[in-house]
């Protein structure tokens, strides 16, 4: 192997989960765009879908996100009404995020997405379960 090799994008591992990741966001984007979200919008909607409410500080460490892309993404979510944002009373430096009723009630035009998203992936169940598994190993995570 020549001094050089390790620089080519065919030998980097971060390309290839690089760009599947941009191919795959661009995949929901059609449902996601029916639903009115972006991908991150979405997968913040995941969270409260499943927990109702949560610190803006609690879901930017579920979603890997810093706060800088957290921020904007509450505040669009508040506008179109599907969570409501609030201080914590005990910690003004807490922020609380709850979902709406509206929110709760895109859950049941969302359900049909990953079903969507599968098909469209070219991955066996075993092979997609062994992906996922990696995948939060390299995130330092043990999957669920």
């Amino acid at each position: 192997m020549e001094k050089y090799d390790v620089l080519k994008l065919e030998n980097q591992l971060c390309f290839p989960l690089y760009a599947c990741a941009r191919e795959i966001v661009k995949k929901y984007r059609p449902f996601l765009d029916e639903l009115g979200l972006t991908y991150t919008q979405y997968i913040a909607m995941m969270v409260f879908w499943e927990e109702r409410t949560c610190s803006a500080k609690a879901l930017g460490e579920k979603l890997f996100l810093d706060s800088g892309t957290i921020t904007p993404v509450l505040k669009s979510l508040e506008v179109k009404g599907l969570v409501k944002r609030e201080r914590a009373s005990t910690d003004e430096r807490l922020l609380i995020v709850k979902i709406t009723q509206k929110g709760l009630d895109l859950r049941e035009r969302a359900v049909e997405v990953p079903k969507k998203i599968a098909s469209c992936v070219n991955l066996s169940d075993d092979e997609a379960l062994t992906l996922y598994k990696i995948l939060y190993k390299i995130l330092g995570k043990t999957a669920e």
